[in-house]
């Protein structure tokens, strides 16, 4: 097999990348009684961000409307009350031309707002950080608006006193906004719902700390349910009264299954370096999350990102860029615009290649195969038919290989220019996947890469693509897997839109976007 040598990744790679390039910890044999499709459908993570969708949309909804209406009120102050003759008087300022300053401005706030992360759920409940990122971006606002209405020299110039005002009324109005949101969330049948579920492995007299501080307020964002006992060692600290015991850490993998647990907590010093890792690719494998609670301040693993939650420090992976409301949702309205010009320009060629394929071999043109997505969710991914009808009867399903018997005549030109994909925008445009991601594989094949490949299952904390960066530097179809991979991590853990539309580019010019 030839490794393909690839070209400089984006700097500043974090540790999940540098792991995969490492060598493995000893292979453990997968779970023998799970089905693997079952497995998938039942097992998948509902991450915050995903499961409160809803209540991130009503978020940002709600903070759309509050500052049209505060900039709105702005105008009102400066220019139909007695202010109107304060500072320079400005003869053009009219309710139409500051309705295109209102619109500008307002977007200008929002997109400060969703910079600085406020409509992350994991931070609902969190109402003093919340307040800070609405009085800093406010005022980040005030002096932008106004610099960037002078630079530009829109027209009519933008008052000194109205950006001044906007400011006040807008900080008001969110602050107003948010305290009554949060007073709805922290109610118990909402704030259950956003907290992480946290399981402990191990116990000692950090944990302890730990669990005081989390457990701090009605709207605390964590609840610990259980702790399992450590491998080959007895517990420091007895855990409190309070804390089920969930178990030894042989049955670590059912535990977790059964228990519907979001986080898994190891304080420093319970486990060993290879438990650690162990652990880590275990949470990998089961779409959990994996931090590390160090036992003291002087942090010594580079490439992991240190948070705070209420006071107490953790380290572990951060968020990728593609986590972010923001993100997601800028690159899902990519997404739509991309697939519907998509479909409306190369629908004369679908048609076309269909009806080959029909005189081909006669029968349904259009082949449904099962992948899994995003956060393991099994979807039906479509594609013109390339092979017989017959293809996989009595055979096992894999990859497509080099002059593959199997294969039409018309479909050897369809997969080299990769024109059997092109019904795949019908998944972009659903919501299935995105027009640049990792590429989805077969539930069948994925059970068993995931046992063989650290931090493979990292590749569906985002949607897969129609092409991805791997493919478009030639590793395809039969190539190596554990390359791909590094390739995957490296584009979810740097992923910006000069990256997608790079990909998109390189795909038209290389035909290498799918497999």
């Amino acid at each position: 097999m030839v490794l393909l040598v690839p070209p400089p990744p984006p700097q500043n790679m974090n540790s999940t990348s540098r792991l995969v390039a490492g060598e493995a910890p000893p292979a453990r044999p997968a779970p023998s009684s799970i089905d693997p499709e079952e497995a998938f459908t039942l097992r998948h993570r509902h991450r915050p961000w995903v499961t409160h969708q809803k209540l991130v949309a009503f978020s940002f909804l709600g903070d759309a409307a509050v500052v049209v209406l505060a900039l709105m009120l702005a105008y009102l102050i400066r220019f139909e009350t007695g202010l109107r003759v304060v500072g320079v008087i400005d003869a053009g300022a009219s309710v139409y031309s500051y309705c295109i300053h209102v619109l500008l401005g307002s977007v200008l706030l929002l997109f400060l707002l969703a910079n600085f992360r406020l409509h992350d759920p994991r931070y609902f409940l969190a109402v003093r950080r919340t307040f800070g990122v609405i009085v800093k971006s406010c005022l980040i606002w005030a002096f932008s608006f106004l610099a960037i209405s002078l630079v530009l020299k829109i027209e009519p110039p933008i008052s000194r006193m109205y950006c001044a005002i906007g400011c006040v009324t807008a900080m008001s109005g969110l602050l107003t906004w948010r305290w009554f949101l949060y007073c709805i969330l922290r109610n118990e049948s909402f704030a259950d719902a956003l907290r992480q579920k946290a399981v402990f492995v191990g116990w000692n007299d950090e944990s302890d700390r730990a669990i005081k501080r989390f457990g701090d307020g009605r709207a605390n964002q964590i609840s610990v349910i259980g702790v399992i006992s450590p491998p080959d060692q007895p517990f420091e600290v007895k855990p409190p009264a309070e804390i089920p015991m969930l178990g030894s850490y042989s049955g670590l993998r059912s535990i977790l299954r059964d228990s519907g647990a979001d986080l898994v907590m190891v304080v420093d010093g319970t486990l060993d370096r290879h438990q650690m890792l162990e652990l880590a690719e275990t949470c990998g494998r089961e779409f959990i999350d994996f931090k590390l609670v160090p036992s003291c301040f002087q942090i010594l693993v580079s490439g992991l990102r240190l948070e705070s939650i209420h006071g107490m420090p953790v380290l572990g992976i951060g968020k990728m860029p593609l986590h972010h409301a923001f993100n997601n949702a800028a690159k899902r309205m990519v997404d739509i615009v991309g697939s519907l010009i998509g479909m409306v320009i190369f629908a004369p060629v679908m048609g076309v290649f269909a009806a080959l394929v029909y005189l081909e071999s006669p029968g349904s043109v259009i082949y449904r195969q099962r992948r899994i997505g995003l956060n393991g969710r099994p979807f039906d991914i479509y594609k013109i038919r390339s092979m017989r009808l017959d293809a996989e009867v009595g055979g096992s399903p894999g990859w497509t290989v080099k002059d593959d018997p199997r294969r039409l005549k018309i479909g050897e030109l369809m997969r080299a220019w990769n024109i059997d994909e092109l019904p795949q925008f019908w998944n972009v445009l659903w919501g299935d996947m995105s027009l640049v991601g990792p590429r989805p594989e077969r539930p069948e094949l994925i059970e068993g890469f995931k046992e063989r490949i650290p931090h493979y299952n990292v590749r569906h904390n985002i949607k897969p693509g129609v092409t991805g960066w791997a493919q478009v530097n030639g590793l395809r179809g039969d190539t190596c897997l554990r390359e791909r991979v590094k390739f995957d991590l490296d584009y979810i853990e740097n992923w910006n839109f000069a990256l997608d539309f790079q990909i998109m580019l390189m795909t038209l010019y290389k035909r290498g976007g799918a497999c």
